[in-house]
């Protein structure tokens, strides 16, 4: 299996796409308003990763944190139910599912570049003009389900009891859990809180494009307004 990109990777993959930052004395020239979105799009998704990416980059989030998967919320009064309903277990526990979304992220993240590449904008004006997340909706709709295949594998790997102690515990204390399930929640709530952080960073840089220095975006979403 093909490992998941580092942080530093991950920032290069960025930093060598295809996005059009212009020079600080040039206007948008020849630049269309759907390279504008392009560029948000890009912006937007290399900040959040970025952050996601980080060493508790999930469960320091208060939009991205993910929550324990319902096979691990027992109620019941089983010795297994009282260990996972352990304050201190849960912590621990919820932490080790968002660092596990963590390598779900790093695996994901290069399908943002192709995706923003080949993205059909039908207009391009009505998406800069909005609500604060009109690009980042476009983007989710736009990429489906995809993130979620992508990162399976990752986290499916990171759940395994052999190199996790703590989701170790968590499995043999609950009888009649499906490692492939819990894989399949933890990435679908991933995908969920990438695409939040995603229109958090695209909402922060339309409520301050100038704070970007990109004259492109600048343009687009002050002037051209």
């Amino acid at each position: 299996m093909i490992p998941a990109p580092s942080r530093r990777q991950l920032l290069t993959l960025f930093a060598t796409a295809p996005i059009l930052t212009l020079p600080a004395c040039v206007g948008m020239g020849s630049w269309s308003l759907t390279d504008a979105v392009r560029e948000l799009m890009t912006l937007s998704s290399q900040r959040a990763i970025a952050t996601l990416t980080e060493p508790g980059g999930f469960y320091d989030s208060q939009i991205a944190r993910l929550d324990l998967p319902a096979q691990w919320g027992g109620h019941g009064g089983s010795l297994a139910d009282r260990i996972l309903n352990s304050a201190l277990f849960k912590e621990r526990l919820t932490r080790e599912v968002n660092g596990v979304a963590e390598k779900g992220a790093a695996r994901a993240a290069p399908l943002f570049v192709e995706a923003i590449r080949s993205i059909s904008i039908a207009d391009a004006a009505a998406i800069l003009r909005g609500g604060p997340t009109a690009a980042t909706d476009l983007l989710q709709r736009s990429m489906g389900n995809s993130l979620i295949g992508a990162m399976f594998p990752a986290v499916q790997d990171a759940l395994q009891m052999a190199s996790n102690p703590i989701i170790g515990e968590a499995l043999r204390a609950t009888s009649g859990v499906n490692i492939s399930d819990l894989a399949q929640n933890i990435a679908r709530q991933s995908n969920d809180a990438i695409f939040r952080a995603i229109g958090q960073e695209e909402a922060a840089i339309r409520a301050n494009p100038q704070a970007t220095r990109n004259p492109l975006l600048i343009g687009a979403l002050v002037l051209g307004k």
